[in-house]
């Protein structure tokens, strides 16, 4: 394989591109350089008050279950495509692995855990006050009156039951998917495409396909109007307020970015970037009931409250087999297994925690594939090997 942004310029077969990034092989190294390809704003820690993950006793890696075939570790690491993979128990580094040119100070895209993040800030949010969770999103962004969500609250958002018809196919090479994409800055305009941008999308979406707090239907425009949402609510813009209430108080190692369109809107369904370290970081927090920066009531909320029937009767339901399992706040919950509170991310990217077991496991892949539930599948079920290795 020619060597990726080596050289200066690289060989036309080693550049990255905006056209490029996420396939493979430049997924590889695109995925942890993501704010040198598509504009991005930081979002800030405090570093002198940064609090650097103590290292426990380290562990030997169990093997896993990749669709029904046995694994061990470096072969998990090798399907996978993992680029990195902190693991820890009573906040204690007892694994850590980095490959494909990672580094543990590289921050790497969270993808879709990026919803899970903003899940977090928005308890923060309405613990303050500032963000009312049964209220309808045009109560903040009344330029929605005219668009699908006119009758969506933030608690549909929030468990993705909007009712709004989107088509969430990650292979499309037109139609809705591809204008979100570009409206986003993550995709090229072809020649003599107007510019566009990430709000006006969301303002062109007015299809309906059901009432609104119905069955789950996983379509990520919904988080990035709940970006949108808060950035009115909190009158700042989301770096920041991921900043002054997440990354800051919970004294995270390092900062992260997201990206950003032309005018500034995130993408906060999918554009965090953070070291695994940092994403462990945050999913010590649910190990620790918030650690005082999330309220203990909201993250029981998620591992307790989520409809099953929604998600039984859901778009995702058969990728995830016989698993018992709902979805509330960004986050999904696998009820039979521990329980389990999970990020997802297309390509790999995975956050998983058992407050019980005080385990966590911050997963960073570059699959060649945007969606491989057998990879996330795999990663819970070395999760669920190293819970039993760890008694």
């Amino acid at each position: 394989m020619t060597e990726l942004m080596q050289s200066f310029p690289p060989s036309t077969g080693g550049q990255v591109t905006l056209a490029n990034w996420r396939t493979a092989p430049f997924n590889a190294w695109a995925f942890h350089h993501v704010s040198e390809i598509v504009p991005s704003a930081v979002m800030h820690n405090e570093p002198a008050a940064a609090k650097i993950l103590p290292s426990g006793s380290r562990i030997q890696m169990p093997g896993c279950s990749y669709s029904s075939e046995a694994l061990d570790f470096e072969a998990f690491c090798a399907r996978c495509h993992v680029d990195a993979l902190v693991v820890l128990h009573r906040g204690h580094v007892v694994h850590e692995h980095y490959v494909n040119g990672m580094m543990a100070q590289d921050p790497h895209i969270l993808m879709s855990v990026s919803k899970s993040m903003l899940g977090l800030l928005c308890g923060i949010l309405a613990d303050r006050g500032v963000l009312d969770i049964e209220a309808k999103a045009i109560t903040y962004v009344p330029e929605l009156a005219s668009t699908a969500f006119r009758g969506t609250t933030v608690r549909d958002l929030l468990d993705m039951r909007s009712g709004i018809h989107f088509v969430e196919d990650y292979l499309a090479t037109e139609g809705q998917i591809v204008d979100y994409r570009k409206s986003t800055n993550w995709n090229p305009l072809a020649p003599g495409e107007t510019e566009t941008d990430l709000r006006s999308f969301l303002l062109s979406l007015t299809e309906v396909k059901t009432a609104p707090g119905g069955d789950f239907d996983y379509i990520s425009p919904c988080t990035d109007l709940l970006g949108w949402i808060i950035e009115r609510a909190a009158n700042k813009p989301y770096a920041s307020v991921f900043s002054e209430l997440l990354l800051k108080p919970m004294q995270a190692e390092s900062p992260g970015h997201i990206t950003v369109d032309r005018l500034g809107a995130p993408r906060t369904a999918g554009g965090k970037s953070l070291t695994a370290r940092t994403l462990a970081q945050i999913g010590q927090l649910l190990v620790e009931d918030g650690a005082g920066v999330v309220p203990k009531s909201w993250i029981d909320d998620i591992e307790q409250n989520g409809d099953p029937g929604a998600w039984d009767r859901g778009s995702m339901k058969a990728d995830f087999q016989d698993i018992s399992m709902h979805y509330r706040s960004k986050w999904y919950v696998l009820r039979d297994r521990g329980p389990i509170i999970m990020g997802i991310g297309i390509h790999g990217q995975n956050l998983i925690v058992d407050r019980k077991a005080e385990l966590v496991m911050a997963r960073f892949c570059s699959g060649p594939e945007p969606l491989n539930i057998p990879s996330d599948l795999a990663a819970v079920s070395l999760f669920e090997n190293i819970r039993d290795a760890i008694g």
